[in-house]
């Protein structure tokens, strides 16, 4: 490829925004194309009974590096505020502290050697650098192996079988340990964790990755679904639009996976297959706007048998909004009875949820209630998981195609999104430097 060649990135979410937005910088064409009326993708805001809110939580650690490189850049970095959060842990109908060694000792539900264990678990979690070990055996195993049966059914069975239900026992190790890492690098000493939100919102960053995207001549198509990505001997020729053709050099794809192979018709078997095999968890997502707070804690974890959730989020108490906000995420496989529910029934459980864990509550605190949806929210991370996935090079010249089951094994995140997308605009300038600098030999 050489500069000045017309680039089509499909997906105008955190990662398609950054790779345009540096693409254009190196001197490419871009026409960036989003099937939703708004750009942000998973980081989208709404209109939360007048306030502006993420559909999906968002919250940023001390490790984004990658992120705050990036505010930096567009002049956004003193919207950054830095808050002590606090962790709960909801347990077959009680609340306790969690997240600290002091709330990890006065624990009732374990004994002191599976504690200990525990605590191990965590702190070699923040202090080892390396997953190449941990990529070859599942959560579980691991897991297991350092607390035992018993501290793992009590602390992670239910966060992990609610989130993952039926993938729950083939998750990668290497992949829970990266969690537990991020998050775990976000703490002092003492363990206290610091957690960070943007003053204005995700969209704050989004709408100024989109003006520079503008400013340097980029263009962005809204309510623009990609039909087809079509070919002429084996490379990318152009992509159809509403029924309508336009032609390109390359096309990148930022979309989940799973819509490649229908995207994309003209890829060999084989490759469909392995888009085919990655399969994903989706969810449908509750945001309550409540009158008065539900707890004290950011990060709610939850294990009760009446309760089908993994935990919730009181964003509220990381971000100083207005009124109390809450997410209530339902991890839930696109396949699955419950996903295709009607909102009022998960608004139900929801409220019945509160009643449970905070006997004070009544449905007149609640202001607003909303529920979002996403078929492809969280890739199942398997061992090896980077053996599973295509290429982001494609067999076809012109086609690349990522998305976040690239991360791996870091978890889904902003910071990651925007690591991924850099990486991925240096390799085509370096791929283009090197075809001219051959044309010219």
């Amino acid at each position: 490829m050489n500069q000045g060649q017309h680039i089509v990135v499909i997906g105008a979410g955190i990662l398609g925004l950054t790779l345009s937005y540096d693409l254009l910088k190196a001197g490419y064409k871009v026409t960036l194309l989003e099937a939703e009326a708004q750009i942000g993708g998973m980081s989208a805001s709404f209109d939360c009974a007048g306030m502006r809110l993420e559909r999906y939580y968002h919250f940023f650690c001390l490790p984004d590096k990658p992120l705050f490189q990036l505010l930096r850049e567009l002049g956004l970095e003193q919207k950054l505020v830095w808050r002590r959060t606090t962790m709960g842990f909801f347990y077959e109908g009680k609340l306790y502290d969690w997240g600290t060694p002091k709330a990890l000792f006065r624990f009732p539900q374990l004994n002191l050697f599976d504690k200990l264990r525990f605590g191990l678990l965590v702190w070699l979690s923040i202090k080892h650098s390396t997953w190449s070990k941990l990529d070859s055996i599942t959560a579980k195993k691991w897991i297991n192996s350092f607390i035992g049966s018993k501290a793992y059914d009590v602390l992670f069975e239910s966060l992990l079988h609610l989130k993952f239900h039926q993938f729950e026992d083939v998750l990668s190790a290497a992949w829970i340990w990266r969690r537990l890492r991020r998050v775990g690098r976000s703490r002092d000493k003492r363990m206290k964790e610091t957690l960070a939100y943007l003053s204005g919102g995700v969209e704050l960053l989004l709408n100024a990755l989109h003006s520079q995207i503008i400013t340097l001549e980029g263009t962005v198509w809204l309510n623009s679904p990609v039909d087809k990505v079509y070919l002429d001997n084996g490379r990318v020729s152009g992509v159809r639009v509403k029924g309508q053709d336009y032609p390109c050099d390359t096309v990148i794809s930022t979309i989940p996976l799973p819509y490649i192979a229908e995207l994309i018709p003209d890829l060999s078997s084989e490759v469909k297959s392995r888009f085919e095999q990655i399969d994903n968890i989706g969810i449908v997502c509750v945001v309550l706007k409540l009158q008065q707070k539900l707890t004290d804690y950011f990060w709610l974890n939850i294990s009760d048998s009446r309760i089908a959730l993994p935990g919730l989020i009181e964003y509220s108490n990381l971000n100083s909004l207005s009124s109390t906000t809450l997410y209530f995420p339902f991890y839930l496989h696109r396949t699955h009875p419950d996903f295709g529910q009607s909102d009022d029934v998960f608004k139900q459980k929801v409220n019945s949820y509160c009643r449970m864990i905070n006997a004070d509550f009544t449905p007149e605190w609640i202001e607003a209630a909303f529920v979002h949806r996403y078929e492809y929210a969280q890739p199942v991370c398997v061992p090896h998981f980077l053996e599973h996935l295509p290429p982001i090079r494609s067999e076809i010249h012109g086609l690349f195609t990522v998305d976040t089951s690239y991360y791996y094994p870091e978890d889904r995140s902003m910071s990651e999104s925007i690591r991924v997308a850099r990486e991925l605009a240096q390799l085509l300038q370096k791929e283009s430097k090197t075809l001219s600098s051959d044309s010219k030999d």
